[in-house]
């Protein structure tokens, strides 16, 4: 299993900690460290649609031009701007044999995926 977002996070703070105290083995991969390649993007794509996968809430997308958030329109666009910018996608993204678990982190949904 593995779990994808920034280490300074405070949601991927909260899900890497219920995982490690619910004795959960994952492999975390910093994605501003180490970037995402297009492939894994695509994959999350065929999971999930660009505009769930894009956090609109957060402060990478609100301190975009407006011309820049004119231009992410579709998977092509949007993966452009999730290679660029990875502080974008919302996280932390929970994968498993690239099935694409949870997106965020929400108690209840982890506990029902690990039946705690």
């Amino acid at each position: 299993m593995k779990i994808y977002g920034i280490p300074n996070c405070n949601t991927v703070k909260r899900a890497r900690t219920w995982l490690e105290e619910n004795g959960i083995a994952f492999e975390f991969h910093d994605f501003k460290k180490l970037g995402l390649d297009e492939n894994t993007i695509k994959q999350w794509l065929t999971q999930k649609p660009w505009d769930t996968l894009i956090n609109r809430g957060g402060m990478t997308w609100r301190n975009l031009s407006d011309a820049e958030k004119a231009v992410v329109t579709d998977n092509t666009t949007a993966t452009q701007l999730m290679i660029s910018k990875t502080s974008v996608i919302k996280r932390p993204i929970l994968v498993q044999n690239n099935i694409l678990l949870a997106l965020g982190f929400d108690e209840a949904t982890y506990q029902q995926l690990f039946k705690q």
